[in-house]
């Protein structure tokens, strides 16, 4: 991904084929992180009303509030943990683009592989956490502590689906890295 500035002679990262397997594969995750965008989007549309809503009805009007705050972050966690795999696609995650221009192309190839191999690594160990920090939170039936109470299951549940499809998205980018033929 560009941000404003391209590096002569640096190797970018790879395009994922539009045909085969990884095509295929890729087209399915286009189409879900598309759709996730627009929820995320509604989200945090959501999340900001709710958020005004509560400084008026506070503030203005002097009605107490016990569940828009929590409802927000709600909202919040999962817009960020969702759209995490599409900001991945699109290569938007912060990176250092200084050494792709200092380094000959194998080299910088070699570093963008086992960028997204450390990166996959510790995506699927989040996520696999995630995964059993929302199994105990269903299993256990564990809520917050306000008087709303709502299900912890919730965020932790976006968490681990927004892992979930960074890992893949991740994985899917590392493969077609790998079968990647030279120009």
């Amino acid at each position: 991904m560009s941000h404003g500035f391209e590096i002569e002679g640096a190797v970018k990262a790879p395009e994922i084929p539009e045909t085969g397997i990884l095509g295929g594969i890729n087209r399915v995750m286009t189409g879900l992180h598309t759709a996730i965008m627009f929820l995320s989007s509604g989200a945090l549309l959501g999340a900001a009303l709710i958020l005004c809503s509560s400084v008026f009805l506070r503030y203005f009007l002097k009605i107490p509030t016990d569940w828009q705050d929590e409802m927000s972050v709600f909202l919040l966690v999962g817009a960020t943990f969702m759209c995490a795999g599409y900001v991945q696609s699109q290569r938007g995650h912060i990176g250092i683009e200084a050494l792709g221009g200092l380094l000959p192309p194998l080299a910088n190839r070699l570093r963008l592989l086992f960028c997204d191999l450390v990166s996959l690594l510790f995506c699927a160990f989040f996520s696999w956490k995630s995964i059993l920090l929302f199994h105990e939170a269903w299993v256990d039936g564990q809520t917050t502590s306000s008087s709303w109470a709502p299900p912890l299951a919730i965020p932790y549940g976006f968490m681990t689906a927004g892992m979930i499809l960074l890992s893949l998205q991740i994985l899917l980018q590392l493969v077609a890295g790998i079968v990647r033929k030279e120009h």
